[in-house]
């Protein structure tokens, strides 16, 4: 079994519905799901017309690859309605491996760690209250060492969803 860190996002529909959805897919289909992070609304990234999102993170163990992983998320995306519109876009689900173990990947359709977690605060924040200590393959760095440097940054760019899960 290997650990594994999902980040979930949705900004259409149901939002909060769409995301405890996609972590019963995830831990019927992918995933013994550990641990579940709060649930934060934040400003969209990227292209920011659009509707605000609610992000988590799930972290878990799995036996299957990352590629078989990604499949499973793309599936899951798909069930729940996502739809393939243009990078950044609105989407009912986004499913992102963040970490798979301490591999490295850099494949034309996976790239892990995350290309982008360390500059999201949306995915930072959620992350460091389940994992504040694990450490960046690449750069040694702390998820809380990150949170840290983005924080004081985007502190408005994001709230606790009160509801949760």
């Amino acid at each position: 079994m290997v650990d594994v860190y999902i980040g979930v996002g949705s900004n259409l529909g149901d939002r909060l519905s769409n995301c405890k959805k996609a972590i019963k897919e995830l831990s019927r289909n992918a995933l013994k799901i550990l641990k579940v992070s709060t649930v934060y609304e934040s400003k969209p990234w990227g292209v920011t017309e659009q509707p605000a999102f609610l992000n988590l993170v799930v972290y878990g163990q799995t036996k299957l690859t990352p590629y078989e992983l990604l499949g499973r998320l793309k599936g899951i995306e798909s069930t729940l309605g996502r739809e393939e519109t243009y990078r950044w876009g609105p989407r009912v689900i986004d499913l992102d491996i963040l970490f798979y173990g301490d591999q490295i990947i850099n494949g034309k359709e996976l790239i892990v760690p995350h290309p982008y977690l360390t500059e999201r605060i949306f995915v930072l924040k959620p992350l460091s209250e389940i994992a504040p200590e694990l450490r960046h393959p690449l750069t040694g760095k702390t998820v809380l060492e990150y949170l840290n440097d983005v924080e004081k940054e985007n502190q408005d760019e994001l709230k606790p969803l009160k509801e949760g899960l």
